[in-house]
Parts: structure tokens; C-alpha cells; sequence
């Protein structure tokens, strides 16, 4: 195990309710939580408290509707890389990461490609200009794949507890 890396943390039945109840609502008051669960404040706070000093809840953020904000086009995209080194990758990965357009970015593999990024933006002549201003100019970006987002059926940030003991 690297020296950086937990090990894995023991989660019991209670952790985990609670895990369920901060992915549902994160804005959750203790006061909240602990009825939630059926713990008093204080032993529910140290438990939340636990589960961050194990990296196991490892942010509280809030979720913005983005039509709302007039970000209305979803696109995923499929990279190529034209070598496969890491300086290559680490490289592309800082550029990228410099870009809120860029909601995920993945490292993956059975694709014709090597990453693949979810970008959000207003429109398609905002696209594309991200596209042909940015991507397109990280160096060792030999190909592009766009597709684009239809309709969300299912969007969830929730991670799945059920095959947690």
C-alpha cells in the first residue's frame, strides 16, 4: 500500500445511515443528522468527524442546476493521445484541469482513447470554441470524439453503501 493511502475503514450500520443521509442532503445541521440516525449530537458529530479524519466524506459541496444558469449543453468527449508516456498524461491533466468547463476527467481504457471529460458550456458556439481554442491545442491530443447529451436519466453524485458490511 502506498504510504500516502489509508487502509480501508471499518463502517458500521450507523456510519452508514449516516453516510446515506449527507449524500442525500449535505446541508444537513447535526442537530438534524443525529434525529436522522437515532444518535444523540455529540456521538453523531464524532462519528461525522471520523469519517472525515478517514478520508471517507472527503467534501460537502452544492449542487447547481445548470440550465438554470444557462449552461445548457452537455458534452462527453473522447481523447487520443499520440504517446502514451506519463509526462504525456500528466501534462494534458494540468491543462485540462485548468478549465471549469471541465466537470469530469477520466484516465480510461477499451476505448479508442485514452481520456474522457465531461464538459459543460452555455451552447454549441461555446463548445466549439473550447474545443478548438483549448483541447485541441494541448499538445499530444491526436483525436477528438464529442458527443452530446440528449437528456439526464440519471445524474447522482451518491456512491452506493449496499455492498459496505
Amino acid at each position: 500500500m502506498p504510504e500516502n493511502e489509508k487502509p480501508l475503514a471499518r463502517i458500521d450500520r450507523t456510519d452508514r445511515k449516516i453516510l446515506e443521509q449527507l449524500q442525500a442532503d449535505g446541508s444537513l445541521t447535526n442537530q438534524q443528522l443525529a434525529e436522522r440516525v437515532g444518535l444523540s449530537p455529540s456521538p453523531c458529530l464524532r462519528r461525522v468527524r471520523a469519517l472525515e479524519d478517514a478520508g471517507i466524506i472527503v467534501r460537502s459541496v452544492t449542487i447547481l442546476d445548470h440550465k438554470k444558469l444557462g449552461l445548457s449543453l452537455t458534452a462527453i468527449i473522447l481523447i487520443g493521445m499520440d504517446r502514451h508516456t506519463p509526462e504525456r498524461f500528466s501534462a494534458f491533466e494540468e491543462q485540462i484541469g485548468q478549465h471549469p468547463e471541465v466537470q469530469e476527467c477520466y484516465l480510461i481504457t477499451g476505448q479508442n482513447a485514452d481520456y474522457m471529460l465531461k464538459v459543460v458550456v452555455p451552447d454549441m458556439d461555446s463548445y466549439h470554441q473550447f474545443l478548438l481554442n483549448y483541447v485541441t491545442r494541448i499538445p499530444g491530443v491526436s483525436g477528438v470524439h464529442s458527443s452530446f447529451v440528449l437528456r439526464r436519466v440519471i445524474d447522482s453524485t451518491a456512491l452506493p453503501l449496499d455492498y459496505l458490511s
